[in-house]
């Protein structure tokens, strides 16, 4: 245990960025604030690292009818160390280096007892409408503990939960994909972007990756993506349609989270009978949709929020085995989580921006 880790024993406190009230960046001050203690069928754990998400930006600039405690801690995307457990819950796992799943839920109704723990009545998301990972440590259900995959550093490990649960249920649960079919990812330098593009070609899909430089898609292609397309040209629907195999047939799946701004011509690029699956709304949520599209070309729109906590352990399992990759574009100081936000706001990352709580040796 480190110098810091034994002072902050002594005092039941730990080192937090909070949020206060809703703002920019500034708003994220670094705090002292009351260590957790386990709950019953809970345990405490080290947060070693912490990935930002669009979400994050979200809860802080304020998002209708979110009701946040002050101070509030953001963060979905954890990876450490478990450090206590509470009453019930095998004392074995302290020691142990985990991931954690980022929804949490009751448990009980019939929508977890499903597998569906995602369409949960009481269903949150760490971070979001509870305490999240800008700090030391973090209070969760033992249900939410994944282990780590031994492969990845700390770092690694917290670039993938989010992204590549809420991708996964996308397309392997939604939209349903198979091999050979054809899927077109909006914004693939984003997290669920380049998440999206690694699980459909594990899949054996064809991919078509838009983003918004020429850097960030050459790194697509890194990836694995069959074409590339600049999504910053006015004209790159038509470039999409100019690909061979697309045309007039149009796209198998349509991967959306942009919204608003792409919106229109993801349904028009979508193949007849074929699907469009949307997780989010980044450019805006008011989106216009021609109906007659949808119902005489008979297409799919199929909405998806994160995913279910069963799917996070076969999720490690591929990061473990190499199959798919987190991808991490820099790593701030917990300290700078202001200027971790300020870069994610540019929008110039591919990939994820992780916050490093605690350095490797600790």
């Amino acid at each position: 245990m480190s110098n810091r880790d034994n002072e902050a024993q002594r005092s039941g406190s730990m080192r937090a960025i909070i949020l206060a009230q809703h703002g920019g960046p500034e708003v994220l001050t670094p705090s002292e604030q009351p260590a957790p203690r386990p709950e019953p069928g809970g345990v405490v754990v080290d947060v070693h690292a912490c990935a930002l998400n669009r979400l994050d930006i979200w809860i802080r600039n304020g998002l209708p009818n979110l009701r946040v405690s002050y101070p509030h801690i953001l963060g979905s995307d954890i990876a450490g160390v478990v450090r206590e457990v509470g009453e019930g819950v095998d004392a074995r796992l302290v020691g142990r280096e985990v991931v954690l799943n980022p929804g949490v839920s009751c448990g009980r109704c019939a929508a977890c007892l499903s597998g569906w723990d995602n369409l949960c009545p009481d269903y949150r998301i760490l971070g979001e409408n509870t305490t999240g990972g800008y700090a030391e440590q973090i209070g969760v259900p033992a249900a939410n503990l994944v282990d780590k995959p031994a492969n990845l550093s700390m770092i690694e490990a917290a670039a993938f939960p989010l992204t590549f649960l809420t991708a996964w249920q996308m397309l392997i649960e939604r939209a349903a994909i198979t091999a050979g079919e054809t899927v077109l990812i909006h914004a693939a330098g984003s997290g669920v972007g380049s998440a999206g593009l690694q699980i459909a070609k594990l899949y054996g899909a064809r991919v078509i990756a838009l983003a918004s430089s020429d850097a960030k898609l050459a790194k697509a292609r890194e990836l694995g993506a069959d074409e590339a397309v600049r999504s910053d040209q006015a004209d790159w629907p038509k470039q999409v349609r100019a690909l061979a195999g697309v045309g007039r047939h149009g796209v198998d799946v349509v991967f959306e989270h942009v919204g608003e701004a792409t919106w229109e011509h993801s349904i028009k690029l979508c193949r007849r009978g074929g699907r469009v699956v949307t997780c989010g709304a980044s450019s805006g949520w008011d989106a216009r949709t021609d109906l007659r599209h949808v119902f005489f070309r008979q297409i799919q729109i199929l909405g998806s929020t994160m995913g279910s906590k069963a799917h996070m352990f076969r999720i490690a399992q591929l990061m473990g085995e190499a199959a798919l990759r987190p991808v991490v574009d820099r790593v701030f100081p917990l300290a700078a989580a202001a200027d971790a936000h300020r870069y994610l706001d540019r929008r110039e990352q591919f990939g994820k921006v992780v916050l490093e709580i605690r350095s490797p040796d600790v």
